[in-house]
This record gives C-alpha cells, sequence and structure tokens, in this order.
C-alpha cells in the first residue's frame, strides 16, 4: 500500500491561507450585522454572527467594503455594464448578489478560488433559496451547469483554481466563455501577498496582454517595513499564514509599479486612511456612532497599513483612467 505523503510547508501555508477567507467572512458577517452596511447575503455563508469584533476592526472593514465598491460601480457605470468582473479568491464575497438586486450587473460574473472553497460556496448556493433564486432568474435554461469544481449560468460562474497555474486558469476561464475584448474587471482583495512577488507579476502580466480594456482592482497590505508592518507579519506567521508577496508591499510606489511594470497604462493607489476620509461624510458619521472607539490611533495605524491600488487599460478609450475613489 502506498505510504501517504506527508504535509508539505507549503500545503499548511496554502490551508492557512484557505482559512483567512473564513476570517473575512465572519469579521463582514458582524460588521453588517451592527449596521456597518448593508450585505443580505453574508448570512447564507456564515450563520452565526460570531464573537464581538474590535470597533477598529469593524470600521476597517466598513472602509475596505465601501472603498471597493465605489471603484467598481464606477466601472460599471463608465461601461454602462456592457463588460465582464472576474474576483480572484473571491472566497464567500456577496458582490454578484448586491450587484443584481441593484440593477447593475455586468454580462458575466466569474468568482476564482481554491477549489475546496469553491466546493462550499457551491453547496451554500445550491441548499440556499436566497442565493440560486437570482442566479435561476438570469439565466436561459432550466439546470444551472455544475462541473467537478465549479458552477456556471448565464450571469454568473465560480471556477475552482490556483491562481497560480496560469495555464489551468486561462484555460478554465475560456471554457466558461470569457470575452477578452469585452471590458473586464479583476477585483483582488489580500489575495496577491500569498503568492510570490514574480507568481502575482505573472498574474497580472497576463491580465494586461490577455485584455486590453480592463482595470485591476487590488485591496492589500502597504507599508509593511516599519514596526507596526512587523507586527502584523509576525501574527500571520504565528498562524502558518506565509506573507510570500510583502516585497511588493512596501510602499504604495511598489504597489502601483507591480502594474506599471507589467504592461499597464496607468496606476494609482491610496491608503485606507485616505480612502476613509475621502468616503461620504454623512455616512462615515453614522457609522462612528454605533460604537464607541477607544484607541483612535491603533484604527489610525491599522487604515495607513492596507491600501487600495487600482490599473487600467483603455483600448476603447472608455475613460477609466478618470475612475476613482
Amino acid at each position: 500500500m502506498a505510504s501517504k505523503q506527508p504535509f508539505t510547508d507549503s500545503d499548511i501555508s496554502d490551508e492557512a491561507v484557505r482559512a483567512t477567507c473564513d476570517d473575512a467572512s465572519i469579521c463582514k458577517r458582524f460588521a453588517s450585522s451592527k449596521g456597518y452596511w448593508t450585505d443580505l447575503y453574508v448570512q447564507y455563508f456564515v450563520r452565526q454572527v460570531g464573537e464581538r469584533k474590535a470597533p477598529e476592526i469593524n470600521r476597517g472593514y466598513y472602509g475596505r467594503v465601501k472603498g471597493m465598491n465605489l471603484l467598481i460601480d464606477a466601472f460599471l457605470k463608465k461601461t454602462r455594464c456592457d463588460c465582464q468582473v472576474v474576483n480572484l479568491g473571491a472566497g464567500l464575497d456577496t458582490t454578484f448578489w448586491r450587484l443584481k438586486d441593484e440593477k447593475i450587473m455586468p454580462k458575466k460574473f466569474f468568482e476564482v478560488d481554491f477549489p475546496m472553497i469553491v466546493d462550499r460556496k457551491i453547496h451554500h448556493i445550491k441548499t440556499k433559496p436566497p442565493l440560486s433564486k437570482p442566479l435561476i432568474e438570469t439565466h436561459s435554461s432550466d439546470a444551472l451547469l455544475l462541473d467537478v469544481h465549479s458552477l456556471d449560468s448565464d450571469r454568473y460562474c465560480i471556477i475552482g483554481a490556483d491562481l497560480r497555474d496560469l495555464p489551468t486558469l486561462e484555460e478554465k476561464l475560456k471554457k466558461f466563455q470569457i470575452n477578452p475584448e469585452l471590458p473586464t474587471l479583476f477585483l483582488s482583495e489580500c489575495v496577491l501577498v500569498y503568492m510570490t512577488p514574480e507568481q502575482s507579476s505573472k498574474l497580472v502580466h497576463w491580465v494586461a496582454d490577455t485584455f486590453p480594456t480592463a482595470m485591476f482592482i487590488n485591496y492589500e497590505q502597504v507599508n509593511m517595513n516599519d514596526r507596526f508592518g512587523e507586527i502584523m507579519i509576525e501574527n500571520l506567521q504565528r498562524r502558518q499564514c506565509n506573507l510570500a508577496g510583502v516585497d511588493l508591499c512596501q510602499s504604495l510606489d511598489s504597489q502601483m509599479n507591480r502594474f506599471l511594470s507589467a504592461g499597464w497604462e496607468s496606476a494609482n493607489a491610496l491608503d485606507m486612511m485616505t480612502v476613509y476620509s475621502m468616503l461620504p461624510q454623512e455616512d462615515v458619521a453614522r457609522i462612528e456612532r454605533l460604537e464607541f472607539l477607544d484607541e483612535k490611533e491603533l484604527l489610525q495605524q491599522l487604515l495607513q497599513h492596507y491600501c487600495i491600488c487600482w490599473a487600467v487599460k483603455d483600448k476603447l478609450s472608455l475613460g477609466l483612467s478618470q475612475i476613482g475613489v
């Protein structure tokens, strides 16, 4: 009988990265339950509200969700929804269902993540009508296409793939009719940082080479070379979570250069402290009344160590470079 192969460091690290999917979903479930923003669908992926999260964590997630949504919605507006969206490392994200409710759906919404996470998400979709109904309503035939580690409909597709394996990723996206000629929005939230700089550079290079009209929005760590950044890295390492791509998270410039050196026409980056200050202040005042925040300095440090970076290529001259927070 063949002996069982031992787990390698890489296997353990991948498992730890998969666990961050649950962390993010649990935090979003808690913050939305407190009224920071409305998410009608996260409850179907994360049943329990879970233990209390610190106010600075909730405000950080508020800035992340609102900042990403502003850029996503601006892209959809610029393209008049005649586009497609690809969410890389999507986890249990609910953006597709939000866009459906708000009637600003792209022509097709793709999600990609590890097969194990995709299988879990497909199970939730299959067994919970509030998740499956929007897919069926936008599908032209009675049955959704279920395959090994994938689910496909006319407007939504979820694919199990490793982003470090570009040939397989490309093959699967082609199989489910991705159209490189359509304006395409790529999303990643704390995903590229778990890939080596070489791996993430190849990925953003492939996107730039394949999609002539595209935008890439990346939410990730930044300013990681100070003491606060070191503590963040140490905390993740204690959970066997290796930030393989942290070298590209040293500054806003290093974040932008990842794209500019890979063939993107322009790139912008803002730390989350800046993004937070640019959000509609009436709503910021509302959420700041939800919970008392004792350590404002800690919130400031947290927000200064995350950023949103976005890059564009605009062959169709849609004015994508005008998009901003």
